[in-house]
Formats: structure tokens, C-alpha cells, sequence
């Protein structure tokens, strides 16, 4: 009988820790600046067309993240300078840049990361939930797909078609 009580003793014991490395394993592996590589599809929510877009996005060990993606990838700079942009070269600049920084959580279960933006370049975008999809391809291969369908309710995995495949800055 004592036997049996150390030996499910040890069972829940290997339980316990089995379960935790799984989630550790994968934020460990999620931690780090990954280079967008392409751009499948197109966003359902704004509608942008990347032509050649380039962007980071960068998740640290404390749960915080960050993103920057310039849609066209071509940007010019300001004719006049940094700080002397006109009118229509600034919109342009803004119109063609997504940049938003906050915190983010996993869940291994529905296989999802959520961003919790904190703050971004467009101002209506503070204090909302962005939930991705995540697939590793490899150590150094990242495929995010947003959920968003762009009428406030969620794609179902196997139809959606907006992704964004990020590989690994060594």
C-alpha cells in the first residue's frame, strides 16, 4: 500500500512538471526579433496592399512585444528633411507604416498569441486585443494569421488567408 501511494505520488509529481515546459518551451522559442519575409493575402480588417512590405516584430522574455511593418517597403524619405515632411508626404509616411508596442499572452491550447496593445501609430488602435494564430515551420520560421474577420467576429483557421511569415534575426 505505500508503495502505491509513493509511486502516485511520483506520477502527479511527473504530471505537474511535464505540463509547465511545454508552455515554457514555447515562449522560450517565441522570444526574439523576427524579420517579416512575406505577406500572404489580404488584411480583412483595413485592407492594406503590401507591395514588398518589410517590418520586425520583436517578443522579450517579459511578456512584452513590439511591431513595425512598412507596407509598401519603399518609403521616402522627406524632401525638406526629417522634420520638414509637407502635408502629403507625411500621410503618405503614416498611411504606409503600421507600428504598435504592449504586452502579449499565449495560449498553447488554441494555439494563439494575443498582443495587448498598449499604444500604436494609429491612436483608435490603444487598448485593443490582437489574437494571432502561431505556427513554428522551424526554429526559425514563424507564421502569425491574424483572427479578425473585419466586421468584428473571428475566421475559422482553415479559411482564413491573411498571413505574415516571419523568420528568425540570428
Amino acid at each position: 500500500m505505500k508503495k502505491v501511494r509513493i509511486l502516485m505520488l511520483l506520477l502527479a509529481c511527473v504530471s505537474l512538471l511535464s505540463a509547465q515546459p511545454r508552455r515554457d518551451n514555447v515562449a522560450q522559442k517565441l522570444v526574439g526579433a523576427w524579420r517579416l519575409v512575406s505577406v500572404e493575402g489580404t488584411d480583412p480588417t483595413f485592407h492594406f496592399a503590401y507591395d514588398h512590405p518589410t517590418g520586425v516584430i520583436i517578443y522579450d522574455r517579459s511578456g512584452w512585444m513590439s511591431v513595425q511593418i512598412d507596407i509598401k517597403g519603399t518609403r521616402k524619405p522627406f524632401l525638406n528633411g526629417p522634420a520638414g515632411g509637407t502635408s502629403e508626404e507625411k500621410v503618405a509616411a503614416f498611411d504606409n507604416y503600421i507600428a504598435y508596442y504592449g504586452t502579449y499572452t499565449l495560449d498553447l491550447k488554441a494555439q494563439t498569441v494575443t498582443h495587448h496593445l498598449q499604444d500604436a501609430s494609429s491612436p483608435n488602435w490603444r487598448g485593443v486585443n490582437n489574437v494571432r494564430w502561431f505556427e513554428f515551420q522551424s526554429n526559425d520560421r514563424l507564421l502569425l494569421i491574424p483572427r479578425e474577420d473585419g466586421k468584428g467576429g473571428v475566421i475559422n483557421r482553415k479559411n482564413a488567408t491573411f498571413k505574415l511569415l516571419w523568420e528568425r534575426i540570428k
